[in-house]
């Protein structure tokens, strides 16, 4: 752990408005420590930044910030990690422009141990959860500590999975440490603080702002020996994980879905591009060569349909009524009865629109 002077340094560097990751390493490169910067001259600086940018650095006020910040290190359970500190995540030093320091809540230790990266869709469907938690739990068990970025759909199914095993789980959010967002995430965050770790690279106070969250999924890649994509639509920002992942020289799988839902759109056009496509667990596992296995939970097979002519009749893929009724010859009365039972039972899902799909 960093002295509170050296600490101080630390954060005077990341809090200089316009200096960025690269004019950042570019001064530790000339100047070795945060120290040694805040004493070069305004000549030296100005060679390395220019005039204003040098300016800047000598004469920025981040005082009552570096205060603030130095207070929460002090609570319980949060811990600030800079570059120099032997807790800091090694997987992002071989990463690309790894941060100067990460704010962090919680079992810090996770953040050197091996991890996959499981996202996907905000919007995720109720299968589109169910396949992330159960995945994220059986790797969990296997050892391997859940990477992901905190957001409602899948990236929260997987947390929740990953909580249940002892590898549990690394949120990393696009605002400050301080911060939870979403709001109806707050249950959840607090339970990863206990049970995993929360890091941000974003000082505290730090609102949801759009352009941060691709900065976040750098490091929910380069934190990570590979990225699950569990669903994902066209656009998705899931999809941008999963670049940086390749970029960065990790596995990125991809779970397949029906050809007709919007949610499975990304995971065929990366599995197009050459990511792995997975059916299970084990298929993640066998990729990695992952032998560190203790007590894996093993994802329960689909159950068979065969006795059940409406579960049979839906297939995979969403179902209107009429068609259903055409496939099953039942009436309508009789069909709503029966779908109506499954959706209880957590067997289907009730669809916009009408619709109607098997979960299990």
């Amino acid at each position: 752990m960093d002295a509170p002077d050296e600490l101080a340094d630390w954060l005077r560097l990341t809090l200089i408005p316009g200096l960025g990751g690269e004019g950042e390493r570019r001064l530790l490169q000339a100047f070795g420590e945060p120290a040694a910067i805040f004493s070069a001259s305004p000549g030296m600086l100005a060679k390395l930044l220019g005039v204003q940018l040098a300016e800047r650095v000598l004469c920025h006020d981040s005082t009552a910030e570096i205060e603030a910040a130095m207070r929460w290190a002090q609570m319980p359970g949060n811990r600030i990690l800079t570059l120099a500190d032997a807790a800091y995540p090694q997987a992002l030093l071989t990463a690309a422009d790894p941060p100067l320091l990460l704010y962090a809540k919680g079992r810090i230790e996770l953040l050197n141990r091996p991890a996959l990266a499981i996202v996907g869709s905000r919007n995720a469907t109720q299968q589109g959860e169910a396949n992330a938690s159960a995945f994220a739990r059986t790797l969990a068990a296997a050892g391997l500590t859940i990477v992901s970025g905190l957001a409602a759909g899948i990236d929260a199914a997987a947390h929740r999975g990953a909580l249940q095993e002892p590898a549990s789980t690394v949120a990393v959010v696009g605002t400050g440490c301080d911060r939870i967002y979403p709001a109806r995430n707050e249950a959840l965050a607090r339970e990863i603080a206990f049970k995993g770790c929360i890091i941000s690279e974003f000082p505290l106070g730090t609102p949801p702002i759009a352009a941060n969250f691709p900065r976040r999924n750098r490091l929910i890649a380069g934190l990570s020996r590979g990225c699950l994509v569990v669903e994902a639509a066209k656009e998705s920002g899931s999809l941008i994980t999963a670049r940086l992942a390749a970029e960065a020289g990790r596995e990125v799988f991809a779970i397949p879905g029906s050809i007709h839902s919007p949610q499975s759109k990304g995971c065929h056009a990366l599995i197009k591009q050459g990511a792995k496509l997975v059916e299970s667990a084990q298929d993640i596992l066998e990729e990695l060569r992952w032998e560190n296995v203790t007590n894996p939970v093993i994802v329960p097979p689909v159950k068979e349909a065969e006795r059940d002519p409406i579960l049979l009749a839906l297939g995979g893929d969403p179902v209107d009524l009429d068609t259903l009724a055409a496939r099953t010859g039942l009436s309508a009365d009789a069909l709503l009865a029966r779908l109506f039972t499954l959706e209880m039972e957590g067997r289907i899902a009730n669809l916009p629109g009408g619709r109607y799909q098997r979960l299990n």
